[in-house]
């Protein structure tokens, strides 16, 4: 997959293809497809594509972001998953520790420029642990933020020079959460306490009932993505 217009035919022909095929099928020819070339990222916000995965590709590499500011529950919601699920965890950390980024850039970066902030503590941590592979599974859903409402199953990612599968893409909300139901699936407990999309500790807040799921990410920002799926 070292040429890019290979990987976008590729990506474009599968997108056609999968578009109607199940969650599984789409992962099995990822499977097939990338061999060992393939990961998947979790935010823990649930482990619903762990599940998913580590079912039809057992040891799984799944990489974590740890930026530093994750919620207690959703290190405890990694930690879990890591021991219930047949998955390969990889925990990634950015280059600078939180107190390291506030003495050389000051306190509080996630207040003062957020994008800079996720650049930092995300996206680049994200490309680094991305290198090894070929292609990587997202839980990315269409019906979750206007933003997401064009994703396909399976595209290529022109930044990354790298194929992107998104098993869930076409899943409604109510799908995912009958799934999460019938399979026992862990869940980030603060899924149950308001939030909805669960981010980074000083960036989320929680949802008022009828608001948009993420609504309380970035609250108050002309934002609403770190800027990994975009």
């Amino acid at each position: 997959m070292n040429v890019t217009l290979d990987g976008q035919d590729l990506a474009d022909r599968a997108a056609a293809e999968l578009e109607d095929a199940s969650a599984q099928e789409i992962i099995q020819w990822a499977s097939e497809t990338f061999g060992d070339r393939l990961c998947m990222t979790s935010s823990m916000a649930d482990a619903l594509m762990v599940d998913l995965a580590s079912r039809v590709v057992p040891g799984i590499d799944v990489i974590f972001l740890d930026t530093g500011y994750h919620f207690a529950e959703t290190i405890g919601t990694r930690d879990a998953a890591a021991a219930v699920y047949p998955i390969n965890l990889i925990n990634v950390e950015p280059q600078r520790s939180v107190a390291e980024q506030d003495r050389d850039l000051g306190p509080r970066l996630h207040g003062r420029n957020p994008n800079i902030c996720c650049h930092l503590r995300k996206v680049e941590p994200l490309q680094r642990a991305l290198e090894p592979y070929d292609a990587w599974l997202t839980g990315l859903r269409r019906d979750e933020a206007t933003t997401r409402r064009s994703t396909k199953v399976v595209q290529w990612d022109r930044r990354k020079r790298m194929v992107k599968v998104n098993p869930i893409a076409r899943w409604t909300r109510e799908e995912a959460d009958a799934y999460i139901e019938a399979n026992g699936v862990l869940v980030n407990p603060l899924q149950y306490d308001g939030y909805p999309s669960i981010g980074c500790a000083p960036c989320t807040r929680r949802v008022a009932d009828g608001d948009d799921l993420r609504s309380g990410r970035w609250a108050g920002l002309n934002k609403t993505e770190c800027g990994i799926h975009l």
